[in-house]
């Protein structure tokens, strides 16, 4: 690997849908070496490919657009309409409503 002042260059394998057939191609980014030793850490820990986690992350932020699109004009209008705090555990919220309810 190539370092470039506290970077390095790493390949990341992207899938390229042509014809609707997926293949996969390689794609270079320059990141800080520190971030990249942390982001495997975090791929290793989940059990997932650095690639893998990359994809996934570019596949939500893409998608997040045609979303918005989707959505009538009133549900756009509500969002970000209400604040929760930084400690709310919706996944904690969600199983205790429905443990009171088929409980």
């Amino acid at each position: 690997m190539k370092y470039l002042h506290g970077r390095v260059k790493c390949a990341i394998f992207a899938r390229v849908i042509i014809n609707h057939e997926a293949m996969n191609t390689k794609l270079t980014l320059t990141i800080e070496q520190t971030i990249i030793e942390k982001a495997k850490s975090y791929a290793k820990e989940k059990g997932r490919s650095l690639s893998d986690i990359i994809e996934n992350y570019l596949k939500a932020i893409t998608k997040e657009d045609k979303i918005e699109e989707e959505l009538s004009p009133f549900i756009n209008s509500l969002k970000g309409s209400f604040k929760v705090a930084e400690s709310f555990d919706y996944k904690d919220e969600l199983s205790k409503g429905l443990s009171e309810k088929y409980l």
